[in-house]
């Protein structure tokens, strides 16, 4: 099996509390002055609302998660190959929690995964000749 190549994605999504959304959206939008701008979160069942921030070349996703009491920062990594890239990391104890956050209607390969300190990330595939693809919204990935 060859070794998969990985590279961080485009996409950052942060996950809030929905006592703590609205000003928290209010602070990326009037108080630095980012454009803001609300999605669709249909693709995930736990956010009830979300919006992207352009954020450098990156886009933050401001995602509100009803059940949360912190905030939760998630990323997204690139691979060449997903079944390798998921070997690689099962070899020292890295496994899919895809349970996370069920995705719907992706035409890319993905899994989610959590890092030794538990932060989550949106492993998708995609070809590395290619620049990352927008990540379908998950990073909510990415």
């Amino acid at each position: 099996m060859s070794e998969p190549d990985f590279r961080a994605g485009l996409n950052l999504a942060m996950k809030i509390p929905k006592a703590q959304y609205e000003a928290t959206v209010a602070f990326y939008r009037d108080t630095l002055g980012f454009d803001v701008k609300e999605d669709d979160v249909s693709y995930a069942p736990t956010v009830s609302r979300t919006h992207s921030v352009r954020f450098g070349p990156n886009t933050l996703w401001l995602d509100c998660v009803d059940n949360y009491s912190q905030p939760d920062l998630w990323l997204q990594i690139h691979t060449d190959d997903l079944d390798a890239a998921a070997s690689r990391l099962a070899d020292i104890g890295i496994h899919p929690c895809d349970e996370v956050e069920p995705l719907e209607d992706l035409d890319s390969r993905t899994h989610w995964i959590k890092n030794p300190a538990g932060v989550i990330h949106l492993l998708a595939e995609s070809p590395s000749r290619l620049p990352p693809p927008e990540a379908p919204r998950s990073v909510s990935p990415a």
